[in-house]
């Protein structure tokens, strides 16, 4: 960890600067406005396929609103970055196809973000893994990648947007392939031509379909969601290492909201380090104008992240860093003592008032949770629980709803809304394997599935309870 030193105040852009940026932006009415002026648009036409993706949207305009909403924060800057490398800035819609622009989302294969990054192509485009970090959930160093590759399949497959699209879903290798085979039989190579997988070809249809209704939103008699066409989001320095409960306090905004645009922090707190980077909305960047803010001088955190080694123990851990073994269990979520070599526990560095974790004021419904359990698991009394969240004991819990607990001493966690997927062995699996994948515990998997071995088998259905905060 870093000790407490004079580090230069927050770096972020001044009102001035900001008012600057908005003032060079120009005027049409919003993003959609600005899609459709700026597009590459070319009319294709509207087979049963995309007709059918089409109207899954048109069926519930209001769900459809919602759904472009999403997009609220990130869009802007995702047009902005496509521009820069001169590439169709429709390339934007990618995000809602992918993941509904929930940089959260992970997919039951294991990809990330709002682009939906695999673990080794997002190492390709330097998106990097740490115990703190997870930057393929990071919504804007996922978008430099992911320009970044479309700008290399766009090359690769001669500008051909619809080769490229299904290359980023299938895989380059995949869609050359293809190609090649088609060129044998002397048939087309064109994306319309090829014999793609169900899944790469659906994938393109509901980029068109999605399109397709944007930009002639006025011939389908949608009414598009005002999102602004400026920025939404300005990135500050804050030094040292920052609590992001902290930042939403100081900003009067929610955690969940300073989480989403900064989803690439996975833990409570930036990495320890001498600077930490956040975005933030660009409306409340005045507050941070006061020079006596409490955001000028946040590295006193005093916490470490400690590998379990071969002899450590809670008591020696304990001892060592001048803490209790309780709340090294209450913080790290333990339900014994028993502790794995290489497991990563957060340790805080002594028993002072500072050290207190994050209070947690909302429970996000699992897999399995009921109004009981919740209850039980809070100690609070049942008609308390429906009372605060103006519900009924007989009310059925969707997963993701938030439920408000109070302050009870719970602690805020954000590995607390996970969600079950089915996964299917493939040949060479195993259970350490699986469950880097998905960044979960063997222990976990072994929990969920009862296991009588490690052993697994190709094409056996496991169930991994994945963190989708």
């Amino acid at each position: 960890m870093f000790k407490d030193s004079k580090v230069a105040p927050i770096n972020s852009v001044s009102t001035n600067e900001i008012n600057e940026i908005i003032e060079t932006v120009p005027e049409p009415l919003n993003i959609w406005d600005y899609l459709k002026q700026e597009s590459y648009y070319d009319a294709v036409d509207i087979d049963e396929q995309t007709l059918k993706y089409m109207n899954r949207h048109l069926q519930n305009l209001d769900l459809f609103e919602d759904y472009l909403n999403k997009s609220e924060y990130f869009i802007f800057h995702i047009i902005k970055e496509l521009e820069k490398e001169n590439l169709p800035i429709e390339l934007a819609l990618i995000p809602f196809v992918e993941s509904d622009y929930d940089p959260f989302s992970i997919s039951s294969s294991g990809a990330v973000g709002i682009w939906q990054f695999m673990p080794t192509t997002g190492s390709l485009f330097d998106l990097n893994k740490s115990w703190w970090n997870e930057d393929r959930h990071d919504a804007f160093k996922s978008t430099d990648a992911a320009v970044g590759y479309f700008s290399y399949l766009l090359k690769r497959f001669d500008g051909d947007i619809y080769q490229a699209l299904a290359a980023y879903n299938g895989g380059p290798t995949y869609l050359d392939r293809q190609i090649r085979r088609n060129k044998r039989r002397g048939l087309g190579s064109d994306f319309w031509s090829l014999n793609l997988s169900n899944q790469s070809t659906d994938y393109v249809y509901k980029y068109i379909a999605l399109r397709e209704l944007i930009i002639n939103s006025d011939k389908y008699e949608i009414k598009l969601p005002d999102i602004p066409y400026k920025p939404r989001v300005v990135k500050i320095e804050i030094p040292g290492q920052v609590e992001i409960l902290t930042i939403s306090e100081h900003l009067g905004l929610k955690p969940e909201l300073i989480y989403k645009l900064n989803a690439g922090y996975t833990k409570w707190a930036s990495a320890p380090s001498e600077v930490s980077s956040f975005y933030i909305p660009i409306e409340k960047i005045s507050l941070l104008d006061d020079p006596n803010n409490p955001l000028n001088s946040m590295n006193k955190i005093n916490w470490i992240s400690h590998i379990v080694q071969s002899g450590d123990s809670l008591w020696k851990l304990a001892e060592k860093y001048d803490t209790e073994v309780a709340i090294i269990e209450q913080i790290n979520y333990l339900d014994n003592s028993l502790l794995n070599i290489g497991m990563t526990l957060l340790i805080p560095l002594s028993k002072s008032e500072s050290n207190n974790f994050i209070p947690f004021e909302m429970h996000v419904v699992s897999e399995g949770d009921t109004l009981w359990s919740i209850a039980d698991k809070y100690k609070i009394e049942m008609r308390d629980l429906t009372r605060m969240n103006n519900i009924l004991s007989s009310d059925y819990l969707q997963l993701g709803q938030q439920l408000s607990i109070g302050n009870k001493n719970i602690h805020r966690n954000i590995e607390s809304r996970k969600r079950t997927i089915l996964y299917s062995v493939k040949q060479g699996d195993n259970l350490y394997k699986i469950a880097e994948l998905f960044d979960v515990s063997v222990q976990s998997i072994n929990e969920i599935n009862v296991l009588s071995s490690n052993r697994l088998k190709p094409g056996q259905i496991i169930k991994i309870a994945i963190r989708a905060f």
